[in-house]
């Protein structure tokens, strides 16, 4: 079902229905190690402590990319911390969804405590976030929509996980081989649809060419097709929106004087325009769009720079500040690179997409890739309010 409604190759959909067990699994170990804590006060009559409590009804909304782990981010933890969650999952795989609901009942868990709301995001989704009994929100998708529910949902505590164009930076002295291979599986996994996908690969120019290669041939060894098959290693786009606003990207981007090294067109003759090749384009320049906006599709685009300067100037050219990689043998190179730009993750010798999920995952600050952090005990903490408690001692006792 999720290859069948998502597009995903089998191997894909089966690993991440395996990291959604595991999911529930972290936030069932990590509850029994949540606590408050005791508190001094210059008050000797005074007895502080904190404690969290659960924060009531979650509204919880998750898009079609990964429509088993992403929901699963919130609901394990949301449970595991004693909330009620209202869930609207992406229309487009509501299949899913409903599979996973029963699952989740199957196991034991009592009705009400997830209560899945089925409809378009602008109908069902605002209701969830603007309804007076729902006390907080967790999103994660569009830039654009997380703005439109930090307005409609004003005052209500939000976890936003939003998109990314994350470059990955691959310096002269860099291990080219690891580095195209994690930049190549940050752009071509689960199709690129993928808010932590190699948005883009900032080269050494004395590296673009032997670079350019190793990607090319990353990209030659994906088989496009049917997700069902054993053989596929790429299914189509989800949906006819991505699939126009990729083919614009890389039709722009030539137009504009980049050279396509490989792939570059859709491919109906595997049954529908939702496949698209394994795309690699270089010389692209800051200005073009597969540069400044997120193509969430599988296009590796490359830019050239001469200086770590103008490499951090480049990273830093962008709203987004969700992932980095940096590809480098000089480690205090990297460290100085990942403090510098205002990402939430930054990776040094690994790609843009590497994290676990018990790790902080979200966006750096001002940027559009999100408020808070998902991942373990964060998306705990987020889930629970903290509330201080004091006790006033009787005289006997305070002494």
């Amino acid at each position: 079902m999720l290859s069948a409604e998502q597009g995903k190759v089998l191997a894909e959909a089966m690993g991440e229905v395996g990291k959604a067990a595991d999911g529930f699994r972290l936030a069932a170990e990590l509850v029994k190690q949540m606590g408050g804590e005791t508190l001094p006060a210059e008050d000797p009559t005074k007895l502080v402590m904190t404690i969290r409590q659960p924060r009531g009804v979650y509204g919880v909304i998750t898009p079609w990319n990964f429509p088993v782990n992403i929901p699963v981010e919130y609901l394990a933890p949301g449970i595991a911390t004693g909330n009620s969650i209202v869930w609207v999952p992406a229309p487009s795989t509501s299949l899913v969804a409903v599979a996973l609901m029963e699952a989740i009942a199957e196991a034991g868990l009592p009705a009400g405590v997830i209560n899945l709301v089925m409809g378009e995001g602008a109908v069902a989704g605002d209701a969830v976030v603007t309804h007076p009994g729902v006390v907080a929100i967790g999103f994660t998708g569009s830039a654009a929509t997380g703005k439109r529910i930090a307005e409609r949902g004003v005052g209500k505590p939000m976890l936003l996980e939003l998109g990314g164009n994350g470059p990955v930076v691959v310096f002269e002295d860099a291990d080219l081989d690891a580095a195209a291979a994690a930049a190549a599986g940050g752009a071509f996994f689960n199709a690129g649809q993928v808010c932590a996908a190699t948005g883009r690969v900032l080269a050494h120019r004395s590296v673009v060419d032997p670079l350019c290669e190793r990607l090319v041939e990353h990209a030659a060894r994906h088989v496009l097709g049917d997700p069902f098959h054993q053989g596929t290693t790429m299914g189509p786009l989800n949906n006819a929106k991505v699939a126009a606003k990729v083919r614009e990207h890389v039709e722009d981007a030539v137009a504009n004087g980049a050279k396509l090294l490989h792939g570059g067109k859709p491919r109906p003759d595997l049954g529908s325009a939702l496949f698209f090749e394994p795309t690699v384009v270089r010389d692209v320049t800051p200005d073009m769009k597969i540069n400044r906006e997120e193509t969430f599709g599988p296009v590796v685009p490359v830019l050239a720079f001469d200086t770590q300067e103008e490499a951090l100037k480049l990273a830093l050219d962008s709203e987004y500040g969700l992932s980095v990689g940096v590809f480098t043998a000089d480690i205090a190179k990297g460290v100085e690179m990942a403090k510098a730009i205002p990402a939430g993750i930054v990776n040094v010798n690994a790609g843009s997409t590497w994290w676990e999920i018990h790790l902080p995952f979200g966006g750096g600050s001002g940027t559009k890739s999100g408020i808070g952090r998902l991942g373990g005990r964060y998306t705990m903490e987020a889930m629970t309010e903290l509330k201080m408690i004091s006790i006033t001692l009787p005289a006997k006792e305070a002494s």
